[in-house]
């Protein structure tokens, strides 16, 4: 599914296709200019919103594959802003902790129960306590195993649920890392910027922020702190809740996602 871009040079507005790698090398087909198109957003966020757009356009089962796939990236995420985030506070040394984080992930890229446990073990030293929601029921497994893999064609009501509960998850979990979230940041920062001293004469950089479901939340900020006295304090969304919610506040800003 494509986004919208417009060229530096003309102004014509070209469709690209995203990128695994966030980069995006364009040839203006009007003009000829070539440009690279930075898009400051990270493959999970990109992967639920593009579940959302495709649970709005009525693409119900398309959008399971995009919503379990957005929280098993978002697994690794979390993974990344840990163990940078531990290496930041040790020697300081980033671009070594960065290499070592990669080679370390080569061992399970291809293995998704053992990015999951180390998402838990990360998850333990950082929070101190039992990441409880690794169930299977509380992730939807059999549901997300019985559209994936048997082809079941699930209800709009049943796909709702399971974009709410992956929402909720992933919504919970960038709040407890907070400023930890900063580090996954930088590491993208510090890929974009090793790209952009490649680029040969006369090619343009351009750098864009996409609005998305998790994006408006800017990473990287302090989660609300609780006063220690409340009056009549606001009853806490449940999933369903949390997701409509933010569907409504964000949802529009996905039309850049649009089916063309």
């Amino acid at each position: 599914m494509p986004f919208p871009t417009t060229c530096p040079t003309c102004g014509r507005e070209v469709p690209v296709e995203f990128a695994d790698s966030a980069i995006h090398e364009v040839t203006c087909p009007q003009c000829g200019a070539r440009y690279v198109v930075y898009v400051r957003k990270h493959k999970f966020e990109v992967l639920f919103d593009l579940g959302t757009r495709a649970l709005m356009d009525g693409y119900a089962r398309e959008a399971v594959a995009s919503f379990a796939a957005a929280l098993e990236r978002f697994f690794e995420f979390y993974v990344r802003s840990f163990a940078l985030e531990r290496a930041a506070g040790m020697d300081g040394d980033f671009g070594g902790a960065l290499a070592a984080l990669e080679g370390t992930w080569r061992h399970v890229a291809s293995q998704s129960e053992r990015q999951v446990g180390m998402f838990a073990l990360a998850y333990l030293l950082r929070e101190g306590r039992e990441p409880e929601f690794l169930t299977a029921k509380a992730l939807g497994t059999d549901f997300r195993n019985r559209v994936i893999h048997r082809g079941y064609l699930p209800r709009r009501e049943e796909v709702d649920a399971y974009a709410a509960r992956v929402f909720a998850l992933i919504d919970r979990l960038l709040g407890e890392l907070g400023p930890g979230a900063a580090h996954a940041e930088l590491a993208q920062e510090q890929a974009f910027a090793a790209h952009l001293a490649t680029l040969p004469e006369g090619v343009t950089a351009v750098f864009e922020e996409h609005p998305g479901m998790f994006r408006a939340r800017r990473f990287g900020t302090m989660p609300p702190q609780k006063s220690a006295v409340q009056v009549n304090p606001t009853p806490p969304l449940n999933d369903a809740q949390a997701f409509a919610q933010a569907l409504a506040e964000r949802g529009p800003g996905l039309d850049v996602f649009k089916r063309r």
